[in-house]
């Protein structure tokens, strides 16, 4: 089928595929370094791009799915449980979805950990396997094997350790390169901005954005880019299980909305994208309808079971009450909220505050490879623009510890931001666009 292994990989550097760190990484070590400190024009990223895509196996579909696949990356936030709902609602709609995703690092959550919290839910899926998903329920969501793009992964952890994390063309082709295995017809990143994102600034993420999408278009998928806002959580849950709670909810045709705002713009731009739809707000009602309709929800359990997990768990999840939910799921030993020490509107629930204490907590990781604890989150018991009395419980923290420390009550305080002003309509999460 599926795959075309090379049986010499062309990337340059695949002498120096041991452990990062030994004398045989020196030189790439180096070639980053130059990266980070010259920069690289867009045909020489380009370059990279497709060296570092072609050091494995590339995806290889049936004929008649040209113009159907689609996928979208976010560069990462906190509660960010997006493609939960996305992927199974563009399936529904007729797209096929073959995401690679990644695990959280750091502050920010990754979807195969959030997906991991489901019983018996496996994300290694081999392409032979990708493929017959793919053909009977249309999206699956997996991890990177061995056998794609191996090259990124090398580089990715040399980043890390010689401070080139943040260079533009290091991420272009860290990104580009896992998609373009994925022979997409289509593609949409959403680039995050503000004080939980890797890029503050709206002005730091529309230069990621336009590389982005330029590059993209120019290894040959029709590429474009939603910036979104990360200075507060995705919706009102955040950690791993917590979140699928949340992404069944939006699946059911409720749940926040600034969680069903993005689901649909993404899905509305892939079906505009892809000639499924004639503009990208009649593709966001497309979306809207199969999330309302249980189409989208029917297909994430038909996933589940695709990928591992047993027929009555995916029913408890997808067709039970809250409580069969969290039964599945598991819930943490301890739950404790904090109280607003005063009266006044919220102005803002800061995200990384909230993922910093949850980080400490278990819930994510400061180097590849390690556990995390999937049971740890938050739930935010008030959100933005609303009045709130002194004393209320505005935050809820699922941990396994006897209790909070002093350290993470105060950290947790910082996150909310009351004043003295008149109840208000929050900002949308998507700012723009950018498809050219």
């Amino acid at each position: 089928m599926v795959c075309s292994p090379k049986a010499s990989p062309s990337f340059p550097w695949s002498p120096f595929f041991p452990q990062p760190g030994s004398l045989s990484s020196l030189l790439p070590g180096a070639m980053l370094m130059a990266i980070r400190l010259k920069g690289m024009e867009p045909s020489e990223t380009v370059v990279l791009t497709r060296e570092i895509a072609a050091s494995g196996t590339t995806l290889d579909w049936p004929a008649q799915w040209r113009g159907l696949l689609v996928d979208k990356h976010s560069t990462g936030g906190v509660g960010d449980k997006v493609s939960l709902p996305l992927a199974p609602a563009l399936a529904a709609c007729g797209c096929k979805v073959p995401m690679i995703s990644g695990r959280g690092l750091g502050h920010t959550g990754g979807t195969l950990d959030k997906l991991e919290s489901v019983p018996g839910f496996s994300v290694s899926q081999s392409p032979e396997q990708m493929k017959e998903i793919l053909e009977r329920i249309g999206c699956c969501i997996v991890e990177q094997s061995q056998y794609l793009v191996p090259a990124d992964k090398v580089l990715y952890a040399l980043r890390d350790v010689t401070a080139t994390v943040d260079s533009l063309p290091l991420i272009i082709s860290s990104i580009l390169s896992k998609k373009m295995v994925e022979k997409l017809s289509a593609l949409v990143l959403d680039v995050k901005f503000g004080s939980a994102a890797l890029y503050h600034t709206l002005e730091s993420a529309e230069q990621l954005a336009r590389n982005l999408v330029s590059i993209g278009n120019q290894l040959g998928m029709k590429t474009a880019a939603v910036l979104s806002r990360m200075d507060e959580p995705v919706g009102g849950r955040v950690g791993n299980s917590l979140e699928v709670l949340e992404a069944l909810q939006c699946l059911e045709g409720g749940g926040p909305g600034d969680l069903r705002e993005l689901v649909t713009t993404l899905g509305g731009l892939l079906l505009w994208q892809s000639g499924r739809a004639s503009s990208v707000p009649t593709g966001a009602t497309q979306i809207g309808q199969v999330l309302d309709n249980g189409a989208a929800l029917h297909t994430f359990q038909a996933m589940l079971q695709a990928q591992g997990v047993e027929a009555e768990v995916s029913r408890l999840l997808c067709e039970g009450t809250e409580e069969q939910r969290l039964a599945v799921l598991k819930v943490a030993g301890t739950q404790e909220e904090l109280r607003a020490p005063e009266e006044g509107t919220v102005q803002q629930i800061q995200a990384l505050p909230i993922a910093q204490v949850l980080h400490g907590l278990g819930a994510g990781r400061t180097q590849e490879g390690q556990p995390v604890n999937l049971r740890v989150g938050a739930e935010l018991l008030v959100s933005t623009g609303k009045r709130v009395a002194k004393g209320t419980p505005w935050i809820r923290i699922h941990h396994d510890a006897p209790r909070l420390s002093q350290t993470h009550r105060e950290t947790l305080e910082k996150a909310l931001i009351l004043g003295d002003v008149e109840p208000f309509t929050p900002a949308a999460k998507v700012q723009q666009l950018e498809c050219s």
